[in-house]
């Protein structure tokens, strides 16, 4: 299963989104946890994450979260996919960015 967390400012118009990317794991037949928090209690929802989404008004936290956050990747959602509620994309893109950070990992163990 996949852990997702969907960072935005308070944790309350994502849940639109959330609910599309379930939606598109569901039809591609991909098992997800995804949840919404917010820029307070994002750092210890997603100790345990396979990835961290940022919601475009919440980029700038981005690096702090890659500091603290070492072994989970922070992908920011593009303003369209995010203004859009594309939770198709969202979720390609954020497979795709964890395919990546599997990928760098097993050339490192090597």
């Amino acid at each position: 299963m996949i852990h997702m967390v969907l960072c935005c400012a308070a944790a309350m118009s994502t849940s639109l989104l959330v609910e599309k990317i379930k939606k598109e794991a569901e039809n591609q037949g991909i098992a997800i946890d995804i949840g919404a928090s917010g820029v307070h209690e994002v750092f210890h929802e997603a100790q345990d994450a396979d990835i961290v989404l940022l919601a475009p008004q919440v980029k700038y936290i981005k690096k702090q979260l890659e500091r603290n956050l070492h072994d989970v990747p922070v992908m920011e959602i593009s303003m369209r996919d995010y203004g859009t509620m594309n939770g198709k994309n969202v979720f390609n893109d954020a497979l795709e960015v964890i395919h990546q950070r599997k990928e760098t990992q097993e050339k490192k163990g090597s």
